[in-house]
């Protein structure tokens, strides 16, 4: 009985092994800090302004330096290859919303202004046309798994949202 216990323990060491998954988890630039804006309304305001003279859509990103969700969102906008989508298409402006979740927000009334009232945490990503209108109502909280979105995901993402 002595010699079954250890090898019953050992055989259920490796069956737990063997449930880990065989692909590393998924890459993701993360940034070093997310850049938030000291006056998040005025530079809403002033990216709106932007959008009506070049054509571009807003993209108004809200989340926090806390999540690792955020900073990884905040990670691939950084790249060269967002950089250009962005560039494009995007006059891209980042608001700090604390952490929303736990009752401890900042700038709510952002999300408020464009139709949402709840924001159920973080990143949110708002995608607005040069009146203010939100484009992705349906999907502009469902950003909170962004470091587990592949890169091909999130970009073709904002490429269709910028059509």
């Amino acid at each position: 009985m002595m010699r079954v216990v250890p090898i019953a323990s050992f055989a259920l060491a490796l069956a737990a092994c063997s449930t880990v998954p065989d692909t590393p988890a998924a890459y993701h630039p993360e940034a070093r800090s997310y850049d938030v804006s000291r006056d998040a309304s005025a530079d809403v305001d002033a990216a709106l302004e932007r959008a009506m003279s070049s054509g571009k859509h807003v993209l108004l990103v809200m989340g926090a330096n806390w999540c690792h969700d955020s900073r990884a969102l905040a990670g691939w906008l950084e790249t060269p290859r967002f950089q250009q989508l962005v560039d494009a298409e995007y006059e891209l402006v980042f608001v700090n919303i604390g952490m929303p979740q736990t009752g401890d927000g900042h700038n709510l009334e952002i999300a408020r202004r464009f139709g949402l009232e709840e924001l159920p945490g973080t990143p949110n990503l708002l995608v607005l046309t040069p009146f203010g209108t939100l484009v992705n109502a349906e999907t502009a909280t469902s950003w909170r798994n962004a470091a587990s979105r592949s890169e091909d995901e999130i970009y073709d993402e904002l490429a269709r949202l910028a059509s």
